[in-house]
């Protein structure tokens, strides 16, 4: 497939989401512009992360700090309306290169990590919002924090920490069914008044929306399958 149309074909995959974001949405009542399309250019190569930019898309997420350095550090000043989040487990030793470059921390997991991002963000004069990642499915192999220690973790992120919590994430279970998991999330959010969802994928983000994602994360149904 030649450049031109690899370009073509992701602007037709975007094209594609977002009438299927609009048509759950509306199935639901709700308003479009509520849901937000984050689209996953981890391992993605340049030509099709640039084709994205080029279809007009501004809100990426990557999994790592080291590839997204790779990706963004050089073009993301030419695209000041960009929005860059950060889906994946962070490292405390990457703190600093994290809050430099991302703009949304989505994957705040863990006290250390809570303390770590605001030193950092107070030394660089940042406030970037948060979403605490929540282990739904309690998953020994996973991030996230337990239900049960969610309305703790909260309190010492807001007044210990001072960070900007805007909402929750989850990764459902692979052999769970995926609504269970994003109504529970939806449930969790509403209890401890918070407002923001990061919940489905390219496979299930229909399933999310009417259950109240305001995010969605998309990467495989705009970009293809993985090289």
């Amino acid at each position: 497939m030649t450049s031109i149309n690899k370009a073509m074909s992701i602007a037709d995959n975007l094209v594609h989401v977002y009438e299927r974001i609009e048509k759950a949405a509306q199935n639901v009542d709700r308003d479009t512009s509520a849901v937000h399309l984050v689209a996953v250019s981890k391992k993605q190569p340049m030509e099709k992360i640039q084709a994205a930019l080029d279809a007009g898309h501004r809100c990426f997420g990557e999994n790592r700090v080291q590839e997204a350095q790779e990706h963004w550090s050089t073009i993301k000043p030419n695209y000041p309306d960009l929005r860059l989040h950060l889906i994946g487990p962070l490292q405390t030793n990457k703190v600093k290169e994290a809050v430099a470059l991302f703009d949304v921390i989505e994957s705040l997991d863990r006290e250390k990590l809570a303390r770590a991002l605001a030193k950092e963000m107070e030394k660089q004069g940042k406030i970037l919002p948060c979403f605490v990642q929540v282990n739904t499915g309690e998953e020994a192999q996973k991030a996230g924090i337990i239900p049960a220690d969610l309305p703790d973790f909260l309190t010492f992120c807001r007044g210990e920490c001072g960070l900007d919590i805007r909402g929750l994430m989850c990764i459902p279970p692979i052999d769970e069914p995926p609504a269970l998991h994003f109504a529970f999330l939806a449930k969790l959010a509403q209890e401890n008044d918070v407002t923001g969802l990061s919940m489905g994928m390219s496979s299930d983000f229909e399933k999310a929306i009417p259950l109240g994602a305001t995010y969605v994360r998309v990467g495989t149904g705009i970009f293809g399958e993985r090289s």
